[in-house]
């Protein structure tokens, strides 16, 4: 485990003050390593206070930087940055998981490379320098580890919510709401999820996953390409997909 005082070096790299110690530490440590430690303090009320804090730039930069979307595709936008994958993707990239105090069980099943531990921490850390500094610093720093996402967010299109293109394209040619159905194998640790998605009765995609939801969301993707690509062959172009990007201003 790398040692708190790295990570504070790095923050004060990114938003030009140190964050307080103990905060910090507060923040890194997972309520496992708190309770096998006589209940040290853990880092659940600083991601509540992190996550509010992302929610608020998050929001107000989609705001600003895009001024001709409508309210639904700036809520699409927010949902690809704001969730548990996203976080756990940038907090891989700064190395997080290597700093924060776990317990004995979920060491050894590799708590440090889980999405949800991983995005909980990032958002505890938020919150820290929040506290710490201020909220110019936190938007600094929220800036610092999403920006690349925010920007390859913006040009996703359907990709933002496959389940939710899905159902715009069946909506569009009357077959129904999409059925998922989903299956897991393996040990609670490690469990595998295989999803079916079926439209009209009948099954359009499959996907598989860590979680459920990864498992759906690829399932809908492959449903929805299947959809598309055979309103392609048929009608020789493809369904009108409201995206909520056309909010009557002609942009």
């Amino acid at each position: 485990m790398r040692p708190a005082a790295e990570l504070n070096d790095y923050l004060t790299e990114v938003v030009g003050r140190p964050c307080d110690e103990a905060l910090l530490l507060r923040a890194l440590t997972h309520r496992s390593y708190s309770y096998e430690n006589d209940g040290l303090p853990h880092n659940e009320r600083l991601e509540f206070l992190g996550d509010a804090v992302l929610g608020v730039i998050v929001t107000d930069t989609l705001y600003r930087t895009h001024p001709d979307l409508a309210e639904g595709r700036l809520a699409k936008l927010r949902a690809a940055v704001v969730n548990s994958r996203a976080l756990a993707e940038v907090a891989r990239v700064v190395d997080l998981g290597a700093y924060v105090l776990l317990g004995k069980g979920e060491e050894t099943t590799g708590g440090r490379d889980k999405d949800s531990i991983l995005a909980d921490t990032t958002e505890a850390v938020i919150g820290c320098v929040y506290l710490s500094s201020g909220m110019a610093a936190a938007d600094t720093f929220v800036h610092h580890l999403l920006d690349p996402l925010l920007l390859r967010s913006a040009a996703l299109g359907a990709a933002l919510d496959w389940k939710t293109s899905l159902q715009e394209v069946a909506a569009t040619a009357e077959l129904g709401a999409p059925e998922y159905r989903v299956e897991s194998e393996g040990p609670d640790h490690d469990k595998r999820f295989t999803a079916r998605v079926l439209v009209d009765q009948e099954v359009v995609g499959t996907g598989g996953g860590r979680s459920k939801k990864a498992a759906e969301q690829q399932a809908a993707e492959s449903g929805w390409r299947t959809l598309t690509d055979r309103a392609v062959r048929v009608v020789g172009t493809m369904p009108t997909v409201d995206d909520g990007s056309d909010d009557g201003s002609g942009a």
